[in-house]
């Protein structure tokens, strides 16, 4: 079959593979085939000598390939890897990493740290702590602008120190 075409990367592919596959089926030595079986019939005559026998091949060097330095790493991997553990030996590791908690709700106002940010840390202690728990973490917040009445005054200019955005924790996580 040819294949005509006018890309010459298709060309080089064709011509490439045909070759391949000539030297493949022309090289290398076959298989060796064993007399065909006989079915229990036995010819009277002389025997045929044994084939000549040939030398084993000699015993191949380690060849430093992909593959072998593959089989390489299979072989070590199961030194490198931790033990698996069975699942009851998993849970127990979990329940020991994981603490009882519980959600609350409510509202506490998240108090200005000395950065200018809102720490909401402290609000969520202060909505575990009233509700019976230690300590907490803040799951939920609610910001909301917070003004003077000056605002109000109608044709009245505002200013930059009028209002204020506070923080308020929602929701937290506690623990005891």
């Amino acid at each position: 079959m040819m294949l005509r075409s006018g890309n010459p990367a298709v060309r080089l592919g064709t011509l490439t593979s045909s070759v391949l596959l000539l030297l493949l089926g022309a090289g290398g030595t076959g298989w060796p085939q064993s007399a065909p079986p006989s079915l229990g019939l036995q010819e009277q005559g002389p025997q045929a000598a044994p084939p000549p026998s040939t030398p084993a091949p000699p015993a191949r060097e380690e060849n430093p390939g992909l593959i072998n330095e593959m089989g390489k790493l299979f072989d070590k991997l199961p030194s490198i890897l931790p033990p698996i553990k069975s699942p009851s030996e998993t849970m127990d590791d979990l329940s020991r990493l994981a603490k009882p908690s519980t959600m609350v709700s409510g509202r506490v106002a998240c108090p200005v740290s000395s950065n200018g940010a809102p720490d909401c840390k402290q609000a969520a202690d202060q909505l575990c702590q009233g509700r019976g728990y230690r300590e907490g973490k803040s799951l939920n917040a609610d910001s909301a602008e917070k003004c003077s009445a000056k605002v109000l005054i109608p044709g009245r200019q505002r200013k930059p120190d009028d209002c204020r955005t506070d923080t308020f924790v929602t929701s937290a996580l506690c623990q005891n």
